[in-house]
């Protein structure tokens, strides 16, 4: 049998804890941070919905993550074949290893229509940066977003160009691809997010943004805005796409997997917050509304950035920062897919990475389409839970509310229950009441959660 540390001798590691902490931070934050928490915020009241939603990130976040990441040290291969290992030290059934199997399939999934989202945010740089926002109206910003929308060439465009950066780095591999890029893009989002929150403290409404994002107003938070943050905890930290799995197998030995979880998850968070201290004082300097939902980035902010002083700049910056940020995730998507490949397969990185990304590349024009021209095609219109769902309807719902929760769940029940406690408490690096906690959170309190988002997300 391999020995549970033994490497295919394509890989390298990560060259320090730092490298794998902006990777995974990098991964972790994305649209999510910088697009929907903002507006999920907005819309369940502020306060308490990030309290409740910093609880979450403590009780599913942390618990899955240092889960993910141990099955990806201790296996030292591709998420499935990493799944299959340790299962079989542990002396379980290989078939666990479904949980692996849907996370690469999901993330697979997701690259293919987040590609086409990170051609939205390409797109805005240049109408930010060419003053299209300047002085116009909410109709006319709303007919430039509707115009991109309509226009299948123009989002094949974004959605090839965008796509071509993500395998440009995935292809260069471990330390010229994936590290260095990380090492670039990550301390540039940050500096971005600090000039954006700088800019915000002039709008003369950062302080009301700051009561906002920080008073708890219980009264406003609903059962179904606990179940949004308990969801969106789990959704923002990339969990249940295998993507900490991989980056989890080119971790070192020496480098203690609890406190780099912690760690990056008060990264992810911190951005998440800052961001909507960016966006929330423009949105009330403005006059408009904070929960505007998703058209808060693409149709709300761009208003605000027509009728400020420099908006042409700082509007053009913060797209900057929003491609970043799907960037980083999209490499990250992008990554346990191919290390499948590259292990499994007789291709090399870059014929592996090229073959998943032109595939990906391809199953995007079917959300493009979806927008436009195949707009009136419901696949699975004839029940009446998917009735007027696009495909890019339905490959976002079945990702988001099947895939994801099913893979996190079983990668909880089998790291609580079937993986040896010993195993764990060297591996994890924890000891005495910190294993304890993380120990009785990833096997009764975790599973329960995601159970719950779980079973909400398909009733709801």
């Amino acid at each position: 049998m391999t020995d549970s540390r033994s490497t295919p001798a394509h890989r390298g590691l990560w060259s320090s804890r730092m490298a794998f902490i902006l990777a995974a931070t990098g991964s972790a934050v994305g649209l999510g941070n910088i697009w929907k928490f903002p507006y999920v915020t907005g819309e369940n009241g502020g306060g308490a919905f990030v309290l409740v939603y910093l609880l979450c990130i403590a009780i599913i976040g942390i618990p899955i993550m240092m889960a993910e990441v141990f099955i990806g040290r201790n296996g030292r291969h591709n998420p499935i074949t990493s799944f299959r290992l340790v299962a079989e030290r542990n002396l379980a059934s290989p078939a666990w290893r479904i949980s692996a199997i849907v996370g690469v399939l999901a993330a697979f999934i997701i690259l293919s229509f987040y590609s086409v989202i990170g051609g939205w945010a390409a797109s805005y740089v240049g109408h930010a940066a060419m003053g299209d926002f300047t002085g116009q109206s909410a109709d006319a910003i709303g007919e430039l977003f509707g115009g991109l929308l309509a226009s299948p060439v123009t989002l094949l465009i974004w959605h090839t160009i965008f796509m071509a950066l993500v395998v440009f780095v995935v292809a260069r591999g471990l330390k010229s691809g994936l590290e260095r890029a990380v090492t670039i893009l990550m301390p540039a989002l940050f500096v971005l997010l600090l000039v954006a929150v700088g800019y915000a403290t002039t709008t003369g409404h950062f302080g009301e943004a700051v009561s906002f994002l920080f008073t708890p107003n219980f009264g406003a938070l609903t059962v179904q805005g606990v179940l949004v943050a308990l969801g969106h905890a789990f959704f923002t930290l990339s969990l249940g796409m295998a993507i900490m799995m991989a980056y989890g197998s080119y971790l070192g030995d020496d480098i203690s997997i609890g406190r780099t979880a912690v760690t990056v998850s008060i990264m992810d968070t911190v951005v998440a917050l800052m961001a909507g201290l960016a966006i929330f004082p423009l949105v009330f300097a403005n006059g408009l509304e904070a929960g505007a939902g998703p058209g808060l980035i693409f149709q709300t902010l761009p208003l605000a950035f027509g009728q400020m002083p420099l908006g042409s700049v700082f509007g053009a910056l913060f797209f900057v920062l929003l491609l970043f940020a799907a960037w980083t995730s999209a490499i990250s998507l992008l990554e346990p897919v191919v290390e499948w490949m590259e292990d499994k397969l007789i291709f090399a990185r870059l014929g592996s990475t090229i073959l998943v990304g032109g595939a990906c590349w391809l199953l995007g024009i079917a959300s493009i389409l979806s927008l436009n021209e195949w707009s009136g095609f419901a696949p699975l219109g004839m029940f009446e839970r998917f009735e007027g769902n696009t495909i890019f309807d339905l490959l976002d719902f079945f990702t988001a509310n099947v895939m994801l929760p099913l893979s996190g769940l079983l990668t909880a029940l089998f790291v609580g229950w079937f993986v040896a406690k010993e195993s764990l408490k060297s591996d994890l690096a924890l000891e005495g009441a910190s294993f304890t906690l993380w120990y009785n959170l990833i096997r009764f309190a975790t599973p329960v959660a995601v159970a719950i988002v779980f079973v909400y997300n398909l009733l709801a």
